[in-house]
C-alpha cells in the first residue's frame, strides 16, 4: 500500500512539474495543426472601408451664346431667361434685354460632370444645348460666354443653384455631319475642355460603423502609405491622411491619374496589417487564381495591391501561361507597378484585342519605362484608326512634349500635330478632351478643285494654279486673304491666322472630305470602345473575337478557334480609365 502511494505522489508531482515548464517539454507547435496560433487572417481595406467621391457630379447652368447669323431667338418668359437676365445684371450689362432679344444670341442649358478627384484648374468637357422648346434653329459658329456652374434645382418657377464649382466659356463644336436642316444636332454641341474646375474634389474612404475609431482610420493611413507615396516639392509624402476616425482623406496617385477607379479598387485591396505567416500562403493562393481566368482579375489587383517583389515575380511568370486574358490581367497590374516586361504584351493586345485595347493603352500610358514609349510608337503607324489615335493620345498622357508627338498651338485656339509615321495617310479630330487636330504621315494635300467654308466669315477656295486662297469676309471689316498652298496644315494654319476656331476648322476638313477634296482619311473621334465582349471557350482558352476592318470591329462568332467548343461572352472585369472617355 505505501509503494503504490508512493507511486501516486511522484506521478503527482510529474505532471505538476510538466504544467510549470510544459513549453519545454512538449513538442515544437509547427508539428501540429491543431496548437498553430490562431494569426488572423489579411484584412483587406475593402473589407472594412467604402470608397468615397467615387461618382461624377453634374454641374449646370444656363448661359448665353453669341456670334449666331440670325439663328438664334428672343426666348420667352422662362426660369432660364430670368436667370439670364439677373447675371447679365450682376455683371452690369448695358441693356440685357435687348441682347436677350436679338437673333444672333440664344439662351442654351450648359451641362458638364466632374470627374472623381478631379482638381482645381483641371478642364472638362462642356455640353450645350437648346431648352426643348426654344426656337434656335443652329448652335454653329456660336461662342458660349463664360457662365458659372452648379449642382442646379428647379422650385416652383425659380431656378435655385448651389455652390459654384467651374466656370465655362469658348467657341462650340457642333456635329460636323450635321447640316441646317437637321435641328437635333444643328442645336448642340461641346465646348472641348471649356470647363474649369474651381474647387478640387475630395476623394477618401468612409470606414465601416462597426469598426470605426482613430486607431483604425490611423492603421489604413499607414497601409496606404506604405504602398503608396510620391515626392512634393522634394519630399516624400503619403497619399492617405486620416481625417477623422471614420473618414481617410486620399490623394490621386500620379500614375493613376486618369484612372482612378483602379487607384481606388487597389487601394481598397490592400491588406492593414499582414505578417509573413499570413502573407506567403496568400500570395501563393493568389498566383494559383491568377492562373485561372475565371479568377485571374481579381488576382491580378490584390498582387497589384501588395506591390512586393515576390509579387512583381508571380505576375511575370503569368505572362508565359498560354491563356490571352490571364497574360493581359498580368501585364496590366505590371504596367501600374512600372515593370518593363509588361509594355511589348500589352502593345500586341491593343494591336489585336478590341475588348482590352482601351485598357492596355491607358496601362502603356501609364509607364514611365522607354519600353513603353517605344511601344506605342509603334501602334502609331497601324491600320486600325482607333489604335493610332489612341496610341497618340495615351502617348500624349505619358508626355506632351515627347517630339514623337509634340504639335504647334494655334493661337491658343486648337493644337495641330504633325505625326511622321508610315501607314495610311490619315487626319483625326476630336469631340472630347480637348481640341487638336493631328495628321498621320506626312503631306496631306487638298485636291482641287476646292470651296468650302471654315465658319460664318471664312471661304477656303482652291484656285487652278494650284493655290489656295483664304478669305475673311464680314459686315464692317475690309477683305483679308492668306495665299497658301494645298498643304492641309497651311489652310488650317490661314483659317486661324484670320480669326478662325476650331470648329471653324473642323467644318473646313468635314466639307472637303464630303465633296472629295480631302484625299486623306478623315476620322472625328476614332476612340478605343469600352464594355466590349469577348469569347471565352469552355475549356477557358482566352480568345478575343478576331477584328475584321480597319477598325478592328467584330466578327460574331459562335466557337473560338481551334476548339470546335461554344463560348459566352464577357466583359473585361478590369476598371475602365478615363483616358478615353468622351
Amino acid at each position: 500500500m505505501r509503494k503504490l502511494v508512493t507511486q501516486v505522489l511522484i506521478a503527482s508531482s510529474l505532471l505538476w512539474l510538466a504544467g510549470c515548464v510544459g513549453p519545454l517539454l512538449k513538442r515544437p507547435v509547427m508539428d501540429t495543426v491543431a496548437e498553430i496560433p490562431n494569426e488572423p487572417e489579411s484584412l483587406l481595406i475593402g473589407d472594412i472601408a467604402q470608397p468615397y467621391g467615387m461618382n461624377y457630379v453634374q454641374v449646370e447652368s444656363v448661359g448665353l451664346v453669341l456670334g449666331l447669323a440670325g439663328t438664334g431667338e428672343d426666348p420667352a418668359p422662362t426660369p432660364q431667361r430670368a436667370a439670364l437676365y439677373a447675371e447679365m445684371q450682376r455683371r452690369e450689362v448695358d441693356d440685357p434685354a435687348k441682347i436677350l432679344s436679338s437673333h444672333d444670341t440664344a439662351p442654351v442649358l450648359v451641362r458638364g460632370f466632374l470627374r472623381p478627384g478631379i482638381q482645381e484648374g483641371d478642364s472638362f468637357d462642356v455640353e450645350v444645348q437648346v431648352p426643348s422648346r426654344g426656337e434656335t434653329t443652329s448652335l454653329r459658329n456660336g461662342w458660349l460666354l463664360s457662365t458659372r456652374m452648379a449642382p442646379l434645382a428647379v422650385m416652383g418657377n425659380r431656378i435655385h443653384n448651389g455652390h459654384t464649382l467651374a466656370i465655362a466659356e469658348g467657341p462650340i463644336l457642333v456635329d460636323p455631319t450635321a447640316d441646317s436642316a437637321d435641328s437635333a444636332l444643328s442645336t448642340r454641341g461641346r465646348v472641348l475642355g471649356g470647363g474649369k474646375a474651381t474647387k478640387c474634389r475630395s476623394l477618401g474612404l468612409l470606414i465601416d460603423n462597426g469598426h470605426r475609431s482613430v486607431r483604425t482610420s490611423s492603421q489604413i493611413g499607414v497601409a496606404i502609405n506604405r504602398r503608396f507615396h510620391t515626392f512634393i516639392r522634394g519630399s516624400q509624402e503619403g497619399m492617405a491622411t486620416p481625417k477623422t476616425e471614420n473618414f481617410v482623406e486620399l490623394l490621386v496617385h500620379p500614375r493613376y491619374k486618369d484612372n482612378v477607379a483602379r487607384y481606388m479598387r487597389v487601394v481598397r485591396n490592400i491588406a492593414i496589417h499582414e505578417s509573413p505567416f499570413t502573407q506567403d500562403p496568400r500570395l501563393a493562393l493568389l498566383e494559383s487564381q491568377l492562373n485561372d481566368p475565371m479568377t485571374s482579375a481579381t488576382a491580378a489587383i490584390r498582387l497589384e495591391a501588395n506591390g512586393s517583389d515576390e509579387s512583381r515575380e508571380i505576375l511575370k511568370r503569368a505572362l508565359s501561361q498560354d491563356d490571352a486574358e490571364v497574360r493581359f490581367y498580368a501585364a496590366e497590374a505590371l504596367a501600374y507597378l512600372d515593370e518593363t516586361s509588361a509594355a511589348e504584351p500589352l502593345a500586341e493586345t491593343a494591336r489585336n484585342s478590341p475588348a482590352f485595347r482601351l485598357n492596355a493603352l491607358a496601362a502603356l500610358s501609364a509607364m514611365d519605362d522607354p519600353l513603353a514609349r517605344d511601344a506605342l510608337r509603334g501602334l502609331l503607324a497601324v491600320k486600325s484608326a482607333e489604335t493610332r489615335y489612341g496610341a497618340f493620345r495615351a502617348l500624349w498622357a505619358m508626355d506632351p512634349n515627347d517630339p514623337m508627338i509634340c504639335g504647334d498651338d494655334l493661337d491658343g485656339r486648337c493644337s495641330l500635330h504633325i505625326v511622321h509615321v508610315n501607314g495610311p495617310k490619315m487626319i483625326h479630330a476630336t469631340r472630347s478632351f480637348r481640341p487638336e487636330i493631328v495628321l498621320f504621315g506626312e503631306d496631306h494635300h487638298f485636291r482641287l478643285p476646292l470651296m468650302v467654308e471654315a465658319g460664318r466669315n471664312i471661304m477656303v477656295n482652291g484656285l487652278p494654279d494650284g493655290t489656295v486662297t483664304v478669305s475673311r469676309f464680314a459686315v464692317g471689316e475690309s477683305t483679308q486673304k492668306r495665299v497658301v498652298s494645298t498643304r492641309v496644315d497651311e489652310v488650317l494654319g490661314a483659317i486661324v491666322e484670320l480669326g478662325g476656331t476650331y470648329p471653324d476648322m473642323v467644318q473646313a476638313l468635314q466639307e472637303a472630305k464630303d465633296s472629295g477634296a480631302l484625299e486623306s482619311r478623315f476620322r472625328v473621334d476614332a476612340l478605343p470602345e469600352p464594355g466590349r465582349t469577348y469569347e471565352r471557350s469552355s475549356e477557358s482558352v482566352g480568345l478575343d473575337r478576331q477584328p475584321a476592318g480597319e477598325d478592328g470591329q467584330f466578327e460574331e462568332s459562335g466557337e473560338a478557334e481551334g476548339t470546335g467548343q461554344l463560348t459566352r461572352q464577357r466583359c473585361p472585369t478590369t476598371p475602365q480609365p478615363d483616358l478615353f472617355s468622351s
